[in-house]
């Protein structure tokens, strides 16, 4: 066999290396650019971890099960992992729907992975709204501006690319009927079906006082449950006064104890199902804060199993370093040195109430100017963190660019947090149709 020429030999070997760096550069900007996530994976960048906790799956493992809390029906279950540690099965298939936009999908992006359940099936939101599979999400848009509801709705969607499978709204006092006629249609959108979670705060009357039957509360329950009764039959998910630690007060007679609140929380769920209102989904929603959440009276706030449907919690991550500054995982399970005994909200909630579900029914990532780029890594974190938490079945965005305090949680700050949260939002574990929901 003749030999090449030494200068061809040479030619050729620069041509092949030049062919590989050119293929090189382009799978690292495939993965730069979101290949991974387009994919419906979780991202393979920087994982955070605290001294003592485990290191999450690597992306496509399978999430580790609570130790002695049993999953939730329609949940994925559970099988060793490589490490030992157990972890639940599932994996994403190609979607079987078309035709409509639903979670996931929009005008905007072509049709993503969805995972399946147990029988084979697209995840659907089921008995008492629990999904059969993933994880519902959904968004209270334009909070503490005049834009909020189905405008706010609207734009978030837009500038998200995604369906919202939940709309969070909030209502107080005895005035206003709800579902309101722009809710309803909020939820009615044809091909674009959504559930209403939907806060009511009491005004004009102690918790005790409803709790022994405060006459115009009464006449306000009565009113609604006729309204409801007529106007909207679907399920809704619905809570008493979110957040109620905030104004407990601890002296008896205050008519604002931990008791005052778990018996009006009973008594309203109670007089709206006694006037025929079966369609509420409860949910109990606490402030996920450790000096609240450690005080000796938090337990009696528990309004009882029979008139509480979900167990939700309302929890901010913070982009200054300092408090609540971390991931995902430290945004659930925030802890504190002055309280060493509290387990963690999420962990609290696994194993007090191991058969509700649990929602996030408020979370965001408060900005920071000072450090832009940790709201887009944590969006990540919770891409890669999740599947370690199944026994999460709801993430409600609270979207404002300002609170109270002037903090701005909004998902556009930066352009690379509104790349990452859309990319979140399209992974196949939040892609859950909302099925028909009669009761």
């Amino acid at each position: 066999m003749r030999r090449r020429p030494r200068r061809t030999r040479l030619l050729h070997l620069i041509a092949m290396t030049a062919i590989f760096a050119l293929s090189v550069v382009a799978t690292l900007s495939w993965a730069w650019t979101g290949g991974v996530d387009q994919l419906g994976l979780p991202g393979t960048g920087p994982v955070v971890t605290r001294p003592g906790e485990p290191l999450p799956p690597l992306p496509g493992a399978r999430p580790p099960a609570e130790p002695g809390v049993p999953a939730i029906p329609g949940a994925p279950t559970a099988g060793p992992s490589a490490s030992g540690v157990p972890v639940p099965s599932g994996s994403a298939a190609p979607s079987a729907s078309a035709g409509r936009p639903g979670p996931g999908r929009t005008g905007l992006a072509a049709p993503q992975p969805a995972m399946r359940d147990r029988n084979g099936q697209r995840c659907r939101t089921g008995r008492k709204l629990v999904p059969s599979c993933g994880v519902l999400w959904g968004v209270a848009p334009g909070a503490f501006t005049d834009a909020r509801g189905r405008r706010a709705l609207a734009e978030f969607e837009r500038k998200t690319d995604r369906h919202q499978a939940v709309y969070h709204a909030y209502h107080k006092g005895n005035r206003q009927l709800f579902p309101t006629e722009a809710e309803r249609a909020i939820a009615r959108e044809p091909g674009r079906e959504r559930i209403l979670f939907l806060n009511w705060k009491p005004a004009g009357a102690s918790w005790a006082a409803i709790a022994k039957g405060d006459k115009a509360t009464d006449a306000f329950l009565d009113r609604l449950a006729r309204h409801i009764n007529k106007d909207y039959p679907e399920q809704f998910f619905f809570t008493v006064h979110h957040e109620a630690e905030d104004n407990v007060k601890e002296k008896k007679g205050s008519g604002y104890t931990a008791e005052d609140y778990s018996d009006m929380y009973r008594y309203v769920v109670k007089r709206l199902r006694g006037h025929g209102v079966d369609n509420l989904v409860t949910v109990l929603v606490h402030m996920a804060y450790v000096p609240h959440t450690s005080k000796k009276w938090f337990d009696d706030m528990y309004p009882g199993n029979d008139v509480v449907d979900w167990i939700g919690f309302d929890t901010y991550a913070y982009s200054d370093p300092g408090y609540g500054h971390g991931d995902f995982a430290e945004l659930l399970n925030r802890q504190s040195s002055a309280r060493p005994n509290w387990p963690g909200f999420y962990n609290w909630a696994a194993s007090k109430h191991p058969d509700k579900p649990l929602m996030v029914a408020e979370w965001g990532v408060w900005s920071s100017k000072k450090n832009p780029g940790h709201k887009a890594e944590f969006y990540r974190e919770v891409g890669r963190q999740i599947r370690n938490f199944p026994k999460i079945r709801a993430l409600v965005h609270f979207d404002t660019p300002h609170n109270q305090d002037g903090r701005d949680s909004s998902v556009d700050a930066t352009p690379e947090a509104l790349m990452a949260y859309r990319k979140l939002g399209k992974m196949p574990i939040f892609q859950v149709d909302v099925a028909p929901s009669l009761p």
